[in-house]
């Protein structure tokens, strides 16, 4: 009877591992990317032109915003045009701040699959009425090892499985803005997450592609960080590091937080007036 059971538990185990090569995924590791310099340069031998032109601002500065298209081949991994625009609606957040802004337009990706180099991001900047085009690229490796773990069990409530698949996901985006005309890069801000998930072997792919959105909404909002520091300093680095010059619009006075000497002189001429315009009207005492 003990050798019956014996075999009986040696025909279990080889059904177990049996079956548990069948859950076993494999390991594999996809990637999707895109890339600002193939996008910007798509002839390489551009990418040594250097030009001495200072960008030319006009204040407040029309921005345009939008993805570099991917050129990866993980379907999975692969942001929809909502989440596009909903990672660039975060990242708006952080250009509306600024007074010397004048507004953001959001772009899809797909107007910029028509065509490559800064020829075409002109004719894109002219389409959409915008001075300055704020370019997001990103890369995504994502990775998946099954470890020695992947087994199944018997247990009294029935079969049981271990985790067996050591999951990763790193994630980097970066925004880099350049002045249309002359082709400058004005300044850029980068953005880093790593997610770190262990998860059975036969749910392997639902969980890395929630997790692949979440990387790069967690990127984001770390580049977000970055770039709001950037656009802080980017005035400063007008006025000390002469990086650009600046012109401002009919109308635009310059930062909203500070009173220029034009409307500090206007104001003390108004309060001057008021001054005189009181003491005229006080009646004068006779002898």
């Amino acid at each position: 009877m003990k050798q019956i059971l014996l075999v009986l538990q040696g025909l279990m185990l080889v059904a177990l591992f049996g079956c548990s090569s069948l859950v076993n995924e494999g390991s594999n590791r996809n990637a999707v990317s895109s890339s600002l310099v193939d996008y910007l340069y798509p002839n390489k031998d551009d990418r040594s032109e250097v030009t001495a032109q200072l960008p030319l601002l006009q204040l407040p500065v029309k921005v345009g915003l939008a993805f570099v298209p991917s050129a990866g081949f993980s379907p999975r991994q692969q942001l929809s045009m909502a989440q596009e625009m909903a990672l660039l609606e975060k990242v708006k957040a952080s250009f509306t701040r600024y007074d010397y802004i004048d507004r953001i337009e959001l772009i899809p990706s797909t107007y910029l699959r028509n065509g490559r180099g800064f020829d075409a991001l002109e004719q894109l900047a002219r389409l959409h009425d915008v001075d300055v085009m704020a370019l997001v690229s990103y890369d995504q490796v994502m990775q998946t090892i099954d470890n020695n773990a992947s087994l199944l069990y018997w247990t009294i409530v029935g079969l049981y499985v271990i985790p067996a698949s050591d999951n990763s996901i790193q994630t980097f985006v970066d925004t880099a803005v350049f002045d249309v005309k002359s082709r400058k890069m004005l300044f850029r801000a980068p953005g880093v997450n790593r997610i770190d998930q262990r998860s059975t072997a036969i749910g392997v792919a639902d969980t890395m592609t929630e997790n692949s959105f979440k990387g790069f909404d967690a990127a984001v909002q770390d580049m977000v960080v970055n770039l709001d520091a950037e656009l802080g300093r980017f005035k400063d680095r007008v006025k000390n590091e002469k990086i650009a010059k600046v012109e401002h619009r009919e109308g635009y006075s310059g930062s909203a937080g500070a009173l220029d000497f034009v409307f500090l002189g206007l104001l003390l001429c108004a309060c001057l007036v008021q001054l005189f315009q009181r003491q005229w009207r006080q009646p004068r005492n006779r002898p």
